[in-house]
């Protein structure tokens, strides 16, 4: 029997957290799947899996994007940034990640990642937001934990202290 030329695996090889990384996919697995199963990358979580939760958000080239809607073969030759890409080399969190946890916006953890690639994201373009326009953005991501308080607390913080050069 012929092996369908869409079964095949294919090599992919881009840029993750700034480094080069490279596996084999097939044409159906999932990027969160690659990351999590062939590169060991525990941060990306999966929650819903039909992209309504927000756990599993990467940045994708600077973009926001679910990792559970983007196939792993779509990211051949380009910039993958995950929760890890936020720190410093000597693992010090970012004024986000100081943000959240200075105002306890974290619990059980498992939505934070996600939520902070969409946060930093949503900043980039928005360095003025107001607490309505949070809580609007924070609508894409579900966390049982929280009840989201926290959180915005520690964005409208961020976002407060970016805007004044702190």
């Amino acid at each position: 029997m012929r092996e369908l030329k869409s079964d095949r695996q294919h090599k992919i090889t881009f840029t993750l957290d700034g480094r080069q990384v490279s596996g084999d996919a097939e044409p159906h697995l999932l990027l969160s799947d690659f990351l999590r199963e062939k590169l060991g990358v525990t941060s990306v979580h999966v929650g819903c899996e039909h992209g309504v939760c927000g756990t599993c958000t990467v940045h994708i080239d600077g973009k926001a994007v679910r990792a559970c809607l983007t196939f792993a073969v779509q990211v051949g030759n380009r910039r993958v940034d995950t929760v890890e890409s936020l720190s410093n080399n000597e693992g010090e969190l970012n004024d986000l990640q100081s943000a959240f946890r200075k105002h306890h916006a974290l619990q059980c953890g498992f939505c934070t990642p996600g939520i902070l690639m969409s946060v930093e994201h949503y900043l980039r373009h928005n360095s003025d937001p107001t607490e309505s326009d949070v809580r609007d953005m924070l609508s894409g991501h579900l966390c049982r934990c929280t009840g989201y308080v926290g959180m915005v607390r520690a964005i409208m913080e961020t976002a407060a202290k970016r805007k004044s050069g702190i």
